[in-house]
């Protein structure tokens, strides 16, 4: 493949990954957990970076706001999805962590996938200026 067409592959890979990592961001379910009580009612406590909330079975939301945002500045977005989920799986598997335990939400799976397209894509872009560089 010439080095156009593989800088415009590695942009188009970038680009989607940047997207993907973008929606992470604003997306609420960074980690869920429901509690079943009676047949009636069950309750879904769910979190992001700015808020936690509890919502009932009648679709009902009890929201408390974070006091300032998480600043990721200068972070790469798959250490970021990475450590949160290692901090969730840590609390869900230890026997001794009595507090609700949550699950990994659909927003970790969404960064880590959009963080890998950002890595491909730049690998990619790195590659074509290698095949550039060795053709002159």
């Amino acid at each position: 493949m010439n080095t156009i067409g593989t800088e415009i592959i590695a942009f188009i890979v970038a680009t989607a990954g940047w997207v993907l990592v973008s929606s992470t961001i604003p997306t609420d379910y960074w980690k869920v957990s429901s509690i079943d009580g009676t047949v009636i009612t069950t309750a879904t406590y769910w979190s992001n970076l700015w808020k936690t909330c509890v919502t009932d079975s009648t679709g009902v939301s009890n929201c408390k706001d974070f006091p300032s945002m998480l600043a990721l500045d200068g972070l790469c977005s798959l250490t970021a999805c990475s450590l949160y989920a290692h901090r969730i799986t840590s609390e869900f598997f230890d026997p001794m962590f009595m507090a609700q335990k949550y699950e990994l939400g659909a927003a970790l799976f969404i960064g880590w996938g959009g963080s890998a397209l950002c890595i491909l894509g730049g690998i990619v872009f790195f590659l074509s200026l290698s095949d550039g560089i060795s053709k002159r």
